[in-house]
């Protein structure tokens, strides 16, 4: 009898260890390799809504650059150069975007002074990269997109960083725990800390309820890629920030829920703006709100005596 109870514990230990590495797996894959929009995809999109007018960006002054990540692979960039200026904004879109998908900024930004350099994050687009990890590498990406932007705009330029969504996480990941060294940054849905997204996106799409299955992911995530989330939350570094940040959401966005910028805002010290658009859902605000976006965008600006320098 004892044999036989011995004989069934490990055989259930067995199927449970198999049950919880399979979890492990299925969970860090889908954050790792989360399923990209194509590219060809963006573009239709990006042409047909009119957010990108493919005449102008034919015509305008631009230069691809192969950028060194610190990480170990290239990183593709486009310095889009409409105007006879030091000063730069680099943009830093989304998961499952690509740098075609910023372009609908650097008009806006052509129009309050200032040049434009999108790239592809990771893994997305041109760029290297095997995994995307939602700000944990990709902020290191940015601090070589910074040098070579910096060196080339020179010292005495303002710079500019806006991101959205992830791209949005990475900017205030890399101003609060790399470095201060932009002249402000724009925050646009960023979600306040992963391991929270995380779980809430959990709940609203699967049976599990517990932050047990985090642990789970944790523990496989950082044997399979280096990391754990809790390694990416903004709200943990935001008040290192010392320049200029203005926050963006839209009240829509059930994705990434507007609290979550309210409490990065509370969190940030010194100059600072929030702005919470009516329309849009996740990653939505300026598709929306296009004109008032950009006089948010200009007023902040002015506040800071960033605007026409």
């Amino acid at each position: 009898m004892k044999k036989r109870v011995i004989i069934w514990t490990s055989l259930l230990t067995s199927i449970l260890t198999a049950a919880t590495t399979v979890f492990g797996y299925l969970v860090t894959n889908k954050l790792m390799y989360m399923k990209k929009k194509e590219d060809d995809f963006i573009l239709n999109r990006e042409i047909t809504s009119k957010r990108l007018d493919e005449a102008w960006f034919r015509e305008v002054n631009k230069t691809e650059k192969w950028i060194e990540s610190k990480n170990g692979y290239s990183l593709k960039a486009i310095f889009v150069e409409p105007l006879q200026t030091n000063n730069y904004v680099v943009i830093c879109h989304g998961v499952t975007e690509n740098k075609i998908n910023s372009l609908r900024f650097v008009r806006m930004f052509e129009r309050l002074g200032f040049n434009s350099v999108v790239y592809d994050h990771r893994r997305h687009g041109d760029s290297g990269g095997k995994t995307t990890s939602f700000g944990f590498y990709e902020k290191i990406d940015l601090q070589s997109i910074l040098e070579v932007v910096r060196k080339r705009a020179g010292e005495s330029a303002i710079i500019g960083i806006h991101g959205e969504s992830m791209g949005a996480a990475t900017t205030l990941l890399y101003a609060g725990s790399i470095k201060d060294d932009a002249d402000f940054y724009i925050s646009d849905c960023s979600f306040s800390d992963f391991e929270d997204q995380v779980l809430n996106i959990m709940r609203q799409t699967t049976p599990l309820r517990s932050s047990l299955a985090i642990r789970f992911a944790n523990l496989f995530l950082k044997m399979r890629d280096g990391y754990t989330l809790n390694l990416v939350s903004p709200i943990d570094v935001v008040d290192h920030i010392e320049k200029p940040v203005l926050f963006i959401h839209s009240l829509q966005d059930d994705f990434i829920l507007p609290k979550m910028t309210e409490e990065l805002y509370e969190k940030k010290k010194g100059p600072k703006s929030l702005k919470l658009f009516e329309l849009g859902a996740h990653a939505k605000s300026f598709n929306e709100n296009s004109e008032e976006y950009e006089q948010v965008v200009a007023d902040f600006l002015q506040q800071n005596n960033l605007l026409n320098k």
